[in-house]
């Protein structure tokens, strides 16, 4: 297995996952008028909070797939199928925002703690994100490689912290027609890397293989 490789494609399909541009225009809109101290505790909170989500999921996802009597090439398949959709949303929707229906929009614009929710889940821990890093762990064999996804999440979950951090400065560089179009390339480096997964999963389940 190429290390090198499969580094980079975890970072790049857990990065587009997260789209810590995507995540940053929603934290400028949902703290408006917060003081930077404020800002700066919700941020590390909810990055936190997030990074022990995807940790967990990342070590004990193939225990719970196992348990549940779900193959992982079968997982494969429903992942890849998941993270398809997702970049079709952020191909042809709105970023960001898609991952929360106006009820949840809403309900994050209430007073109250937001670093758990909408931050944490669903922005940045989402469904997309979640399926992502069972499905980048489920390709790695060495603990070697498992340390480097591992790390590779960290790496993002950074980015995404300084996105956060810089989240006004870059809603003014970047405009609306920036994060647009940050979110489309991203939507379609993930529609590769989904039908990619999906690929891995129908070979390994031997559905393409010829009786």
């Amino acid at each position: 297995m190429n290390l090198p490789s499969n580094v980079l494609s975890a970072f790049v399909t857990v990065f587009v996952t997260i789209g810590p541009i995507e995540t940053a225009a929603v934290f400028a809109a949902l703290t408006a008028g917060a003081h930077r101290p404020e800002r700066r505790s919700l941020a590390a909170r909810s990055v936190t909070i997030a990074g022990l989500v995807l940790l967990l999921f990342a070590l004990c996802g193939a225990a719970v797939l196992s348990l549940l009597r779900v193959s992982l090439p079968a997982f494969r398949v429903a992942g890849g199928v998941l993270l398809f959709l997702q970049a079709l949303t952020l191909t042809f929707s709105n970023p960001g925002l898609s991952s929360i229906n106006a009820r949840e929009t809403r309900d994050a614009q209430q007073a109250g703690d937001i670093a758990i929710f909408p931050l944490a889940f669903p922005l940045i821990a989402g469904p997309g994100s979640l399926a992502a890093v069972v499905l980048v762990m489920g390709r790695t064999q060495a603990w070697l490689e498992r340390a480097a996804v591992v790390l590779m999440v960290g790496v993002c979950l950074a980015v995404t912290y300084i996105a956060m951090l810089m989240s006004e400065f870059l809603v003014r560089r970047l405009g609306q027609t920036g994060a647009d179009v940050v979110g489309r390339i991203s939507g379609v480096l993930l529609a590769g890397l989904a039908v990619q997964f999906i690929f891995d999963g129908v070979r390994q389940a031997a559905l393409l293989t010829p009786n």
